[in-house]
């Protein structure tokens, strides 16, 4: 009687999820950068010419490039189904770990300049909730959720190129990744329920509306007005 070895090995499979989560995490991460920046530097192009559906699209097609790149990397490393191709897990791990170091770059830089821009331009530009959660989204990644990327990177080198293995913090990393992802819900509460440096009670909905608007709190306009301008919401 025949078996079919073309299974998936469900142990092997959970390494793939946090690299898909961490890939997919940065590039959104990046890409929010730089929106950010460009509605900052150009307004009135960002405004007039930016498509409206631009942040959607393009953070579904990051979301289908790192699931993918996660895939096929855990096939060629024998995570999925069963086999193991050195040459193709090798070449994926330096295809993702090429993109993971441009995504880190690109985050950096362009946080910088639109914070540097914020804080330091000739015309100052209001902090508005947004930019409250990017900042405090972008430190808590860099914190928390970088350690295991770069551990990540590094010991695949060194086990596949010089067949060693560095000290083992895969478990530290990885709850310093979930830590991170457990804090961005609880920073979109926060940002969204603090007005006038008090504490409201809200519906998920309005909070997390409120955390994403791009306006002053001065210019809320109390809860009604914050509902009725959706475009705020959709940067993000």
């Amino acid at each position: 009687m025949e078996t079919d070895n073309t299974y998936i090995d469900i142990p092997r499979f959970i390494y793939v999820v946090p690299q898909f989560a961490y890939l997919s995490g940065l590039s959104i991460l990046s890409t929010i950068s730089i929106e950010r920046c460009v509605s900052v530097m150009w307004p009135i192009w960002y405004r007039c010419q930016c498509p409206r559906n631009t942040s959607a699209v393009t953070c579904a097609l990051l979301w289908a490039l790192s699931l993918l790149l996660s895939l096929l990397r855990g096939n060629a490393c024998g995570l999925l189904y069963k086999g193991f191709d050195l040459f193709w897990c090798l070449t994926f791990h330096d295809i993702m770990a090429a993109w993971s170091i441009v995504l880190f770059v690109v985050l950096c830089g362009f946080s910088l300049i639109l914070f540097v821009r914020i804080f330091c331009g000739s015309h100052r530009i209001p902090v508005t909730r947004l930019y409250v959660t990017i900042a405090l989204t972008v430190l808590f990644f860099l914190f928390f959720g970088l350690p295991f990327g770069i551990y990540w990177l590094i010991s695949e080198w060194v086990e596949h190129l010089y067949d060693g293995k560095i000290c083992d913090f895969y478990h530290e990393t990885f709850f310093l990744s979930c830590v991170n992802s457990c804090a961005n819900p609880i920073i979109y509460f926060l940002v969204g329920s603090i007005r006038h440096r008090r504490f409201q009670r809200r519906t998920l909905k309005l909070l997390l509306q409120r955390a994403m608007q791009d306006t002053q709190e001065e210019e809320e306009g109390g809860e009604k007005g914050s509902s009725r301008n959706p475009e705020d919401v959709e940067t993000v």
